[in-house]
């Protein structure tokens, strides 16, 4: 059965998504984030893995069509135990969720030149550029595409990163919508506000200009949706507040900042030609993704190409030249693509 409308089925849904379940939530930590007897690499292991099966059963209960989530275990080197694995999950064709897929990834080895690169090119410090160094990396993805073009996109990821003896974290959650609905986009930015403010009144908007930064496509001069939070390269020792705390907490808001603009819009009508123009605005996500995301670019380098273009939309289109018409809403959209603003 589909969860309710927003009072009842948001409370429901982040009480589901905040229980013991999640397991690293629960365990004592140090006031560096640090938990006693398990490794932090271990504990967020645990971490993902706990926080996707939530997310599966109560995604599919957002969609309400009784379809669930088929999975997909993989192991990086069946010779290796060792080497890393991961959980694939995908849900297509449901009434909500056209293509749903969140991902868990648990690896280890050594690093590339090109993922040391990638690395050092964002500041980083103690990199070999040339590779070499031992690291251990988890993380938990997630992309759902809507059919219904007036329900946006929903990307999310947390993250964790060792190399040698650093560690640091990162993630973020933001929207990509065909169309513009106010009210819905406003509400997300709030919860991620009102989320942030816990750990410091900075460090949302430090984070929404640094996914309005990240999530820009140069060759259109467009940002790829109305953003959200992005931060990267973070550990509590350099920025000064948990952040093992804050990025369990990302985790948990996944769905809870997204239900709200499913359930204003999802009984919404729309007519062929919104649902053309999502399909272009998609052609645009997947430049990005292929283009520009470090994420893709990382694990292109050697890694499972199912996992990683389970992320792109099911149907995409591709138009030479198109134009939105001026003072429709297809060019309020772009508008806002080309020149972010503040929801708050």
């Amino acid at each position: 059965m589909a969860l309710m409308m927003i009072g009842s089925g948001i409370n429901r849904l982040h009480s589901n998504l905040t229980k013991c379940r999640f397991g690293l939530s629960t365990f004592p930590r140090s006031s560096h984030g640090v938990h006693a007897h398990k490794s932090d690499f271990d504990y967020f292991s645990d971490y993902v893995l706990n926080t996707q099966s939530a997310i599966l059963e109560d995604a599919a209960a957002l969609d309400g069509s009784g379809k669930q989530f088929i999975t997909d275990q993989w192991a990086r080197d069946s010779t290796n135990i060792n080497a890393g694995y991961g959980l694939t999950a995908v849900l297509e064709d449901g009434l909500i969720l056209e293509k749903a897929a969140a991902n868990v990834s648990i690896i280890q080895g050594v690093l590339t030149p090109a993922r040391a690169h990638s690395m050092t090119s964002r500041g980083r410090s103690g990199i070999d550029p040339n590779g070499g160094q031992s690291y251990k990396a988890a993380a938990l993805s997630l992309v759902f595409h809507s059919a219904h073009p007036l329900i946006p996109t929903l990307r999310a990821d947390v993250r964790f990163f060792q190399v040698d003896e650093q560690m640091w974290m990162g993630g973020g959650c933001d929207l990509t919508p065909a169309y513009l609905h106010e009210p819905s986009i406003t509400q997300f930015h709030l919860y991620w506000k009102n989320m942030c403010d816990r750990y410091g009144t900075h460090l949302y908007h430090q984070m929404k200009e640094e996914c309005d930064r990240y999530f820009y496509i140069p060759a259109r001069k467009e940002h790829r949706g109305t953003g959200g939070i992005f931060y990267d390269d973070l550990s509590s020792e350099e920025s000064g507040f948990n952040v093992s705390a804050f990025t369990e907490e990302v985790g948990s808001g996944f769905l809870p900042s997204w239900l709200p603009s499913v359930e204003a819009l999802r009984s919404l009508p729309y007519t062929e030609e919104q649902r053309q123009w999502q399909l272009l605005r998609r052609g645009r996500y997947l430049e990005f993704n292929l283009l520009y995301d470090r994420g893709v670019k990382f694990g292109l380098d050697g890694g499972r190409m199912e996992s990683i273009m389970v992320s792109a939309p099911p149907l995409i289109a591709w138009r030479y030249n198109v134009q939105a018409k001026p003072e429709s809403d297809e060019e309020k959209l772009v508008q806002v693509l080309q020149k972010p603003r503040s929801w708050l």
